[in-house]
């Protein structure tokens, strides 16, 4: 009854300021993890402690109408009617991010940080405005092609920190456009926030093996 009264975005709403916020909190994130110079690992375990407080803090907030209608009045303008009464992204962003940081080599985790800070909110947006070729639930065509060329060149910029421009760089950045518009349709069974990082991680491990730039 209490948190009925805040309005909050649909899924197929622009949702702006959402997207800001999601691309504010990712580079904040990466601003902090390179500030504090802990290692990559550490950070993952502390992310990853800190998210099952944020789990326990959600379903609390789920269960008690008056913690909730409070939480929403501070988040709402960031939250989705989806997630007026079930977990919103933040738990899963932070666990996603944090164990990508644990199990992944800190280029690849911090690759897959940009692919979720960038990617997710380009896609959705692209998806929102031009998506008319639907592909998955919630998903187009067009906005999973926007997802890759995002992470294509997030890769190639990145990628040129290490390396000088050459033909493995192109490849890799080219595959690493397919794997993170992959791990963005992989969100159907499990939110984005987690999926992007973590499966985008894992591909991107996977191919580094085969063509090493990092």
């Amino acid at each position: 009854m209490f948190a009925e009264s805040t309005r909050l975005h649909k899924r197929s709403d622009l949702h702006i300021v959402r997207k800001l916020w999601h691309i504010t909190s990712g580079l904040a994130g990466l601003y902090a993890y390179y500030s504090v110079g802990h290692e990559a690992k550490q950070v993952g375990v502390f992310l990853m402690g800190f998210a099952i407080f944020a789990f326990i803090v959600e379903l609390i907030r789920i269960k008690a109408p008056a913690l909730n209608s409070s939480i929403l009045k501070v988040m709402g303008p960031f939250m989705r009617e989806s997630e007026r009464n079930s977990l919103s992204g933040l738990p899963f962003f932070v666990s996603g991010v944090g164990l990508s940081l644990y199990l992944f080599d800190e280029e690849i985790a911090i690759l897959s940080i940009f692919f979720l800070t960038f990617s997710d909110p380009l896609s959705s947006l692209v998806g929102i405005l031009y998506g008319k070729d639907k592909i998955l639930p919630n998903k187009s065509l067009q906005g999973s092609v926007a997802g890759f060329i995002c992470c294509y060149f997030c890769t190639l910029i990145y990628g040129l920190n290490f390396l000088e421009p050459n033909v493995d760089l192109l490849i890799f950045a080219t595959f690493a456009g397919v794997i993170g518009s992959v791990s963005e349709l992989c969100s159907v069974f499990i939110d984005d926030n987690f999926t992007i990082p973590v499966i985008s991680g894992l591909g991107l491990t996977l191919l580094n093996n085969f063509v090493p730039i990092f």
